[in-house]
């Protein structure tokens, strides 16, 4: 069991915020920024030729940086880690895969239970995976 925060000294606990921001690395912002857009149905906040930012409805903000841009220089890209995305039943899994499916992206893995629940990975135009699942039901 993970170590309760708030046992930690009070100038500890304040120094560590929760993650809001994830950045994920692409090739092209503004093509990247357009898939993000469709897919997610959203508009960007931010969009320039070397960054896209979304805000997203759970409070977490996507950002889509140029790789060439990355500062300092990032050596691992798209495939190292995953967005999830959890929707409530099965059902809603398998409509989401014909659903991404029928837009063209690429499923590197078609819908499957496994121990954490149902799933299926997608990936986006630079390969990062996008992974839709649905909790396994204890």
């Amino acid at each position: 069991m993970p170590p309760d925060r708030r046992s930690f000294p009070s100038f500890f606990r304040s120094a560590l915020p929760s993650p809001n921001f994830v950045i994920l690395y692409v090739a092209d912002p503004l093509a990247s920024a357009d898939f993000y857009a469709g897919l997610l149905g959203l508009a960007a906040v931010e969009k320039s030729p070397t960054f896209a930012m979304f805000a997203l409805d759970s409070g977490v903000m996507l950002g889509l940086w140029a790789r060439h841009m990355v500062e300092p220089e990032a050596h691992t890209t798209g495939g190292g880690a995953e967005l999830a995305f959890t929707v409530s039943n099965n059902a809603e899994v398998d409509a989401m895969h014909t659903d991404w499916s029928q837009r063209g992206l690429v499923v590197a893995q078609k819908p499957v239970s496994m121990d954490f629940g149902y799933t299926f990975t997608a990936l986006d135009p630079d390969n990062h995976r996008l992974r839709v699942f649905a909790p396994a039901v204890a």
